[in-house]
């Protein structure tokens, strides 16, 4: 028995105790030793529960007495022995199914577990409405504004993955698809569709922003690339980096499935922040800067831009004729803090672009800029960080205290077109030179998985209507649900 006494698993130390209680029986109902026939019968029962009871034997002691209990007691270890190790067995080699809200669901391999697949996903339901939109009218509607489902995860120590599809809009679209080799924390090389490096707004997740939509500085980064670029970080993740080569997009959109022009893109980013693992005033603050530079070389929409407002409305093109023809170089200085409830997430983006008028033979360097400066206070307490407010301390249950979080959302921003653009490139009489947006949000957080929100927004513009006359202001109300895991 002392073998069955020193082992770890629960499974024979439960069996054993059980077997010792119905051995011993209940102390208060008798007070004198029980005798060889009494554990035998008890042993019997236990023999018959286990399946080690022996065909036809009724007995209760044989003619050797303490020898037979013995040995019929070796022969219960050894079955308990051999169910423990099966069990083990089945637990090396079955995989570990998890659901949680906050990580979706996941399915690891058998130890050691560096196999493992993780769906996740992210639904936004929006609505939009404008008002005294006379001049310049504007359809206000619901829709599915991103419905996302994510499937990631690592595939040994060495590899990572995420595939990621759009399932909202009129066709299904990528906007994830890329491996990573994890040769260092220091040293990761990423390989497929994933997020341009330039824009710190564009950088966040789409289900932690805290406006509907993103800000002017947007519009001049670009959006997803497709390319191979060289991450990684030091000194405790206090600073990190990204270096790529990338086919090369226009302003504001998603790369094409191919390289339009046979010329290539490189993008990089520093990112610090300094006193991210101390516990002060500034542990929340980050600073850093991006670019990028590389030819483009075509008309249409794959090498010049759109700019829109925040609230999805375009203010300014090129005439159709237009072609970038030369050089695109933008720079970004970008930056954060945030300390308890409060955040406040700034940057600014200059995008420069040379053009060409072929008709004419008209051409110049032309240089777009953009800043926002964002600022939320979370008034329910809950911390506010660069991917959003995680999980409210009281979430909303009917009939409860719990109202989850509250954040308080405000933001400003411009956009400025560079003046040689008109009349030549533009058209002043039908797009703007400026456009200047306020907004304030309220975003509810009922749990970790849920958040409402609500948008106001009013842009301003310089130019854009006829005879030189400023378009009309822009006035949007928009409202978002989203759900996501």
């Amino acid at each position: 028995m002392s073998q069955l006494r020193t082992r770890r698993s629960p499974l024979p130390v439960l069996a054993g105790s059980a077997l010792a209680c119905a051995l011993a029986g209940p102390v208060h109902a008798q007070s004198t030793p029980p005798t060889v026939e009494e554990l035998a019968r008890r042993l019997q029962a236990i023999e018959q529960r286990l399946g080690t009871a022996r065909p036809g034997d009724t007995s209760t002691a044989d003619a050797n007495g303490l020898a037979d209990l013995d040995q019929r007691l070796r022969v219960i270890e050894r079955r308990l022995e051999l169910q423990e190790e099966e069990a083990q067995v089945r637990a090396a080699s079955t995989p570990v199914v998890s659901l949680s809200a906050s990580k979706g669901l996941s399915v690891k391999s058998p130890p050691p577990g560096d196999v493992e697949v993780k769906f996740r996903g992210l639904l936004q339901a929006d609505g939009r409405f404008y008002i005294d939109d006379d001049a310049v009218p504007q359809n206000d509607t619901f829709l599915w504004r991103r419905a996302q489902l994510t499937l990631e995860g690592s595939w040994g120590p060495l590899l990572a993955f995420r595939i990621t599809p759009e399932l909202a809009g009129d066709s299904v679209t990528l906007l994830d698809a890329w491996a990573d080799l994890r040769f260092d924390p220091r040293a990761t090389l990423r390989i497929g569709k994933t997020k341009s490096p330039v824009g710190l707004e564009r950088l966040q997740s789409s289900g932690s922003l805290e406006m509907v939509e993103l800000a002017f500085p947007s519009e001049l980064a670009p959006g997803r690339e497709i390319g191979v670029q060289l991450q990684g970080e030091f000194a405790q993740s206090a600073v990190n980096y990204v270096f790529g080569v990338y086919n090369g997009t226009a302003d504001g959109r998603d790369a094409a499935t191919t390289n339009p022009d046979n010329n290539f893109e490189i993008g990089a980013r520093v990112f610090v922040e300094p006193w991210k693992n101390g516990g002060g005033a500034l542990s929340g603050l980050g600073f850093g800067i991006a670019g990028s530079t590389g030819d483009k070389e075509g008309t249409g929409n794959n090498f010049l831009p759109r700019y829109r407002t925040p609230g999805q409305v375009q203010f300014f093109n090129y005439r159709s004729a237009v072609a970038a023809d030369g050089e695109h170089t933008r720079w970004s200085p970008q930056a954060y803090w945030y300390r308890n409830a409060f955040g406040l997430l700034g940057e600014y983006i200059s995008s420069r672009q040379e053009v060409l008028l072929p008709t004419t033979g008209a051409r110049e360097a032309l240089d777009h800029r953009a800043w926002q400066l964002t600022a939320g206070w979370v008034i329910t307490g809950e911390d506010a960080s660069y991917r959003g407010v995680a999980r409210p301390n009281h979430p909303f249950t009917v009939g409860s205290a719990g109202w989850g979080a509250w954040e308080l959302v405000a933001r400003y921003g411009e956009l400025d077109i560079d003046d040689d653009a008109f009349p030549v490139f533009a058209d002043p009489n039908a797009v703007a030179r400026n456009a200047q947006a306020w907004g304030l949000g309220v975003n509810w957080y009922l749990t970790s998985n849920f958040k409402l929100v609500a948008n106001y927004t009013q842009t301003q513009f310089d130019g854009g209507a006829a005879a030189g006359a400023d378009r009309e202001d822009e006035k949007a109300f928009f409202t978002r649900a989203q759900f996501s895991f």
